[in-house]
């Protein structure tokens, strides 16, 4: 059965940027993991991606096709689409999503078929997502680094929200936090 999952990368101190936007500190073994059977299960189990636009344009989007670790129809939530469509390779394609989280999943679902959709995204997509009681699982690994100050991944409004611990786990520095979301 196909699972929407969420997820992020934090420091033990809850923050997920440092004051300047910066992640760097989050993921200094960014290269390494993806090797590790970590990342490899990951990719093998995802059908489909869920990409907020910010994220989608903090590379060069050209570069997904020949690059990016998830090779798997991405859509992207956004209000207006880019006036150039990106590079694709026929494992890769992109479709740009201007009606909402909803539109998104139901259309991620359909082409990951049985395999997970994966949601790569910041904290506006995932608390739409969430909002909107889309999301099944939510994935956060914990860094050993402590940024002091910076920008917090969760707001008040979610505070409902009710989880399950499914796995906890280790793959090279974080720690991995699997929760089901009880619905």
């Amino acid at each position: 059965m196909t699972k929407v999952i969420a997820g992020y990368t934090t420091s033990i101190d809850g923050f997920v940027a440092d004051e300047q936007g910066g992640v760097e500190r989050l993921y200094p073994d960014l290269a390494d993991l993806q090797d590790k059977p970590y990342m490899q299960d990951l990719i093998a189990d995802t059908g489909a991606v869920v990409m907020g636009r910010h994220t989608f344009q903090m590379g060069d989007p050209d570069t997904y096709a020949d690059g990016y670790e998830f090779q798997v129809p991405i859509f992207i939530v956004t209000h207006q689409p880019p006036a150039h469509h990106p590079k694709e390779n026929g494992r890769i394609s992109y479709t740009f999503v201007t009606d909402g989280v909803e539109a998104a999943v139901r259309l991620a679902r359909a082409a990951a078929k049985d395999r997970n959709v994966m949601v790569v995204g910041g904290a506006n997509l995932v608390g739409q997502l969430f909002a909107a009681n889309l999301v099944d699982e939510l994935h956060v690994d914990v860094m050993p680094v402590l940024l002091g100050s910076g920008l917090r991944f969760w707001g008040a409004r979610l505070e409902h929200l009710r989880l399950e611990t499914i796995a906890v786990s280790r793959a090279g520095d974080p720690t991995t936090l699997k929760y089901r979301v009880i619905r």
